[in-house]
């Protein structure tokens, strides 16, 4: 999911939010002045800011423990994106097992149901000690959500919580987790579509506008099913390939003590790439030039001077690892220090094209028989 607005970086980690996090703060305005209708104008405001940025915490834990759990067995977050019904902690490995994938997939429920009680916790303190009724309507209100936010997670569909849980599950069983997650996303892409039914019908046939709230839920679940399961069988045609096998060998070069009007006119003007490795006088690769990167860059600069520290990874490397990585850029493919390949999107694309051609054959040719 891509990020609205940045946040910064806890424990190293980009943290932004989607722009569908700000209807939790109209919900709210909605909210406290029928659960506390003697409380100010002013009041309710203030009450419903601070909650919401209570709830941007409790879905930012959500996702930390995420996150946290994902370290413990070794995998890197690229980013945690925060939106209406939770977040999503973007993984850049894969879960090494089922039982990886199912620790990490339980963490963040299990947050949400501990800051749903610590909430409710804080609610019944409150009443005892007598604060507004509009703050314990907030607090009410934030243990509330944090339990069927985590109830919510726990359906059995990607990319909900649930359906990590499932996808692990089938996973175990199968031993075939592209498969798999392609059940989980379309179950979650059903639940979505039951979801804005039922919240049609609701406005349809009771005239209220309650049900648009889960329409509008039902829509996101299914947009991001949708592009959750695209992923999955783009994944699928990488699986049990490596780098060195998607890999674009001997790619064009740039030299590190070349000026950029040099490389300009003699390497980049004689080649139809956007984007080229850049080695030092033993071959090994320094960083990293794009056309777009050197405008505006003097033209007697080095190539060294002006690159961009290149993502590295050995031949061996699992090419579905490299999905997320290419998303930033090209990565580098080096064996013994050597550059030996360049993986870009288009790369890995092809392979993606080239398996399910031969999929296609391979299923053909046994018809035939």
């Amino acid at each position: 999911m891509r990020q609205t607005l940045r946040l910064g970086r806890v424990a190293g980690i980009a943290v932004g939010m989607h722009w569908s996090v700000l209807l939790v703060g109209f919900l709210l305005i909605e909210i406290l002045p029928a659960t506390a209708p003697d409380a100010s104008a002013a009041a309710t405001w203030s009450v419903a800011v601070a909650a919401a940025v209570a709830f941007l915490a409790s879905l930012l834990a959500h996702e930390l423990a995420h996150a946290l759990v994902a370290h413990r067995y070794r995998m890197r977050v690229e980013k945690v994106t925060l939106w209406l019904l939770g977040g999503v902690a973007e993984l850049t490995d894969t879960p090494p097992s089922p039982r990886a994938e199912l620790a990490v997939s339980a963490a963040g429920p299990a947050t949400s149901v501990a800051a749903g009680i610590g909430f409710g916790a804080a609610a019944l303190l409150g009443t005892t000690a007598g604060l507004p009724e509009v703050v314990v309507a907030a607090l009410v209100w934030l243990g509330v959500v944090n339990v069927i936010l985590a109830v919510f997670n726990l359906l059995p569909g990607a990319p909900l919580d649930g359906g990590r849980v499932l996808h692990a599950a089938l996973w175990w069983r199968t031993g075939d987790p592209a498969a798999a997650q392609v059940v989980a996303t379309r179950i979650g892409h059903g639940l979505g579509l039951v979801m804005v039914g039922v919240g049609l019908a609701q406005v349809v046939f009771t005239g209220t506008l309650g049900g648009l709230w889960l329409a509008l839920v039902g829509w996101f679940l299914m947009s991001a099913a949708t592009a959750e399961r695209h992923g999955a069988v783009y994944a699928g045609g990488l699986t049990g390939r490596l780098a060195r096998d998607v890999m674009t060998a001997d790619p064009v070069c740039g030299h590190a003590d070349q000026t950029v009007i040099a490389f300009a006119t003699t390497v980049a003007a004689a080649h139809r790439h956007r984007c080229y490795p850049v080695l030092d006088d033993a071959g090994r690769p320094v960083g990293l030039v794009s056309l777009t990167g050197l405008r505006g860059v003097p033209l007697s600069s080095r190539l060294a001077d002006v690159s961009t520290p290149p993502r590295i990874v050995g031949p061996a490397a699992p090419a579905i690892d490299l999905l997320a990585q290419v998303a930033q850029g090209p990565v580098l493919v080096v064996d013994d220090g050597q550059l030996i390949g360049l993986v870009t999107a288009t790369d890995l694309t092809r392979a993606v094209e080239l398996a399910a051609l031969t999929a296609t054959e391979q299923r053909t040719h046994h018809e035939r028989r």
